[in-house]
């Protein structure tokens, strides 16, 4: 990596944050994170163990039927030592998808079939929480974020967010920090959906994105219009909805 970046005092400055806005937010509660096997969540995971302790730490497994890489999941849990719960969506996924089928007339859109299932899963990880007497970490990281590469009211939210100022660069050093395994950190990123890792579907790197983030410099030059495009289309789903700006008349 080309900036500097000690993965060391960051690590140790999220872990001191994670339990500094647990004392204000949460003093006692468990944090909820939806395990997925991917590097986010595995990091994320292993940064609120690090911080509260292994038994408060609960991560939630949610298959769409049967996920390939639950393994993946299965391995991270087991090496954290975390409380863990499965929630499998198909049958309320099904159920959704057949009732809006039939109330529309007609097929879902794909980027309907694409969304929903995350969306989905955050009702669960909310369900879980709310249940045991947990907080909901938020697992996106800022590059993803930087490209709208998360789907609004599903994955992109939750009640804290560890990650979602470092690239993934800077996320995978985290990890290395924190002794997770090698099978996890480099283990490709993809959405689980469409059968293309993230890279595959954006269109670009994340070194080539990562780079630009910290540098301004986009190499090569001809992905710096498809980034920027992809920025600018994304800003609205790192705001809150906007409100229109009633005030009273004297």
């Amino acid at each position: 990596m080309e900036y500097g970046f000690d993965a060391k005092k960051v690590t140790a400055d999220i872990i001191e944050w994670i339990r500094g806005w647990f004392r204000e937010n949460g003093e006692g509660c468990s944090a909820v994170i939806g395990i997925s096997g991917g590097k986010d969540s595995s990091v994320t995971a292993a940064l609120c163990a690090a911080a509260l302790g292994r038994e408060r730490v609960v991560g939630v497994m949610m298959p769409n039927g049967v996920q390939p890489d639950i393994d993946y999941s299965k391995k991270l849990i087991e090496h954290l030592g975390i409380r863990s719960v499965t929630v499998n969506i198909k049958e309320a996924y099904d159920a959704l998808s057949r009732e809006t089928e039939r109330a529309i007339g007609g097929k879902l859109s794909r980027q309907t079939v694409i969304n929903m299932a995350p969306r989905i899963r955050m009702t669960a990880l909310y369900a879980v929480s709310q249940s045991v007497n947990g907080r909901v970490a938020n697992t996106c990281n800022l590059s993803e974020d930087w490209v709208g590469y998360s789907t609004r009211w599903g994955d992109s939210v939750g009640d804290f967010s560890p990650l979602s100022k470092l690239t993934v660069a800077e996320v995978l050093q985290v990890g290395r920090e924190l002794g997770l395994p090698d099978f996890i950190v480099d283990k490709a990123p993809s959405d689980g959906l469409t059968g293309l890792t993230d890279e595959d579907n954006l269109g670009f790197t994340y070194a080539t994105l990562d780079r630009y983030i910290r540098t301004g410099v986009c190499e090569p030059e001809d992905k710096k219009e498809l980034i920027d495009r992809k920025h600018r289309a994304n800003l609205f789903k790192l705001s809150m909805m906007p409100a229109f700006p009633y005030e009273q008349e004297e």
